[in-house]
């Protein structure tokens, strides 16, 4: 990168160059916020001569997403090939003075409509006083004059005032268009580099993210290519399936690894535009057959439920290489991949690296060949009770609630099956989440060691719904109202096999035994879990069983009733 060089342009140079398209916004530039008294704050400084303050331009031949309109004006695109300066830092002061020197119409969010035409100069005012108003209430119509018509009116219409009047119009038509602006370009810088300088010189605002970014840069209008339009769509396509929670973070990390099986930071900014834009589609179609997978094979409704978002990437990479749906061996192979990530809190921590690590994995299921793991997972039901202690936002806990929704669970009341929903996931206190023996009853009755632990348990958990969890049961003991659901449903022990509550006999229910319930369930999830994993010898070897896999950090935690 060559040192930033100092320039300066005059008036007309610089709104020319925005005219053209030589001068560009980029999109991850905030919207226009100045109203117009502030921007006739900045008219009015450049009429006294005062400093504005420093553009900082980058030139480069890349073509990122740019603000396309500025009101009323269509800002057009500049010529192929040729270099563009986009804005880094005085968007707001630049936005405001073409606005205002073409008298443009800006549309605001509240549906406001700001006329930059309607800005004055007052010819009557001193050095010292507001010499560029929006309010001309109460000033005399012959001594004010539209900023554009000061620019842009004829040799008559300047005449036309009273002789006093000419010398002035004159010095200040002279001072802006005589104005230098101040620029420092910014030449031969990467992406990265630009964006950071953007990031550094906005006090107070907030880091562009890598999305942000990539929209800029992969921006192609000759190819209708908009990476947040495209995002859009898919989520939309996304939200009958329930897996609209999919971040842009996991699509660009999916198509970087498809392209160059690596999706660090630096990686996925290397990325080719042109590559980008052509495997979109593919990507996007494997992003779709995951998602299919994970809802339809594994019986995860929602993507609330994903133990990790980072799951979609290697599934994704799967499916773009191997367009049918795994049978036999394969099948096995990248169910016990599934589990082992999710019950070890793989993607806690040091994401992108063991996506790497793991992507060489799915080529050798590809293949049809078991891959090695350096990490081991217990499933036993010590384990299970040991490490159960309840977040949603624990990858195990996920895991064991993603078994509990592949059995369909039914309504304790109705045997219909509950409607899983990423919006009661979203709340604070889940619609979806209920605990068995209830909290009340539990605080009142367990006399255990460590009772929050086990009251909060993911064994005590079921997913039931939002009716039954909050108006049927309450605080009452299970013997209790499991008596009453008896009566109403007749087909109930099957119901609660849904619930791997596999016999109410033995599982404690009518003696409320709490002990009896934690052990047998235990069993039941253990149970289902080895029909899930393949045990190897690292599994075997207690020794080797890592438990800080398990101590990951909590995201999105829930509070449950």
């Amino acid at each position: 990168m060559q040192l930033p060089e100092p320039q300066s342009k005059q008036y007309s140079s610089l709104l020319n160059e925005i005219e053209s398209g030589q001068v560009k916004i980029p999109q991850f530039q905030r919207e226009f916020v100045w109203d117009m008294s502030k921007s006739a704050d900045l008219i009015d400084s450049i009429i006294k001569g005062y400093p504005i303050g420093t553009f900082i331009f980058w030139r480069t031949n890349e073509r990122l997403r740019a603000v396309r309109d500025l009101g009323n004006f269509r800002l057009p695109e500049p010529r192929q090939g040729e270099f563009v300066n986009y804005v880094l830092d005085g968007q707001q002061r630049m936005t405001s003075l073409f606005a205002s020197l073409k008298g443009l119409k800006i549309a605001r969010e509240s549906g406001k409509i700001d006329d930059y035409s309607e800005m004055y100069v007052d010819l009557d005012a001193q050095d010292d006083q507001q010499i560029v108003i929006v309010d001309i209430s109460g000033k005399n119509a012959e001594s004010i004059i539209r900023v554009t018509d000061l620019l842009t009116g004829s040799f008559t219409m300047l005449a036309a005032f009273d002789a006093k009047y000419h010398k002035k119009l004159q010095h200040f038509q002279n001072i802006i268009q005589s104005y230098n602006f101040s620029i420092i370009l910014l030449k031969d810088a990467a992406i990265d580099v630009a964006t950071e300088v953007f990031t550094r010189i906005n006090v107070g605002g907030k880091s562009l993210t890598l999305f942000e970014i990539m929209i800029a840069k992969t921006y192609d209008a000759s190819r209708d290519f908009d990476l947040s339009e495209k995002y859009k769509q898919l989520i939309r396509e996304l939200i009958p399936h329930n897996y609209e929670t999919i971040s842009d973070t996991t699509v660009l990390q999916t198509i970087s690894m498809i392209l160059e099986s690596d999706c660090t930071r630096k990686q996925i900014l290397k990325l080719d535009k042109q590559r980008f834009i052509n495997e979109w589609e593919s990507t996007i179609s494997a992003i779709k057959s995951a998602v299919e997978y994970f809802k339809f094979t594994y019986g995860i409704p929602v993507s609330k439920l994903l133990p990790y978002n980072a799951l979609i990437v290697p599934y994704s990479y799967f499916f773009y290489h191997h367009k049918d749906v795994p049978t036999g061996d394969k099948q096995k192979y990248l169910q016990d991949f599934f589990w082992r990530c999710a019950l070890s809190g793989r993607y806690s921590s040091g994401v992108e690296g063991k996506l790497a690590q793991d992507i060489k994995r799915i080529d050798l299921i590809i293949s049809t060949r078991l891959p090695q793991y350096e990490w081991a997972v217990d499933v036993s039901p010590e384990f299970i009770k040991n490490h159960g202690w309840f977040s949603a936002g624990r990858s195990f806990i996920k895991a064991i609630l993603c078994l509990y929704a592949y059995k369909q669970p039914k309504s304790f009341n109705t045997n219909a099956i509950v409607n899983i929903s990423n919006y009661w996931l979203k709340q604070a206190n889940s619609r979806n989440y209920h605990h068995f023996f209830p909290k009340a009853y539990l605080n009142k009755n367990l006399k255990w060691e460590n009772k929050g632990f086990w009251i909060n348990h993911i064994l005590n958990i079921t997913i039931v719904d939002d009716f039954l969890n909050k108006r049927e049961i309450t605080a009452k003991a299970p013997s209790k109202y499991m008596s009453l659901f008896r009566k109403k449903n007749l087909s109930l022990d099957e119901t609660m096999k849904s619930h791997l509550i596999n016999n109410l006999e033995t599982f404690g229910i009518w003696d409320d035994d709490y002990e009896s319930f934690i052990n047998e369930r235990a069993k039941a999830v253990s149970k289902e879990l080895k029909m899930r994993v393949i045990e190897t010898e690292i599994d075997r070897n207690l020794e080797a069983k890592l438990e800080d896999y398990y101590e990951e950090e909590v995201t999105d935690e829930l509070i449950i009733e």
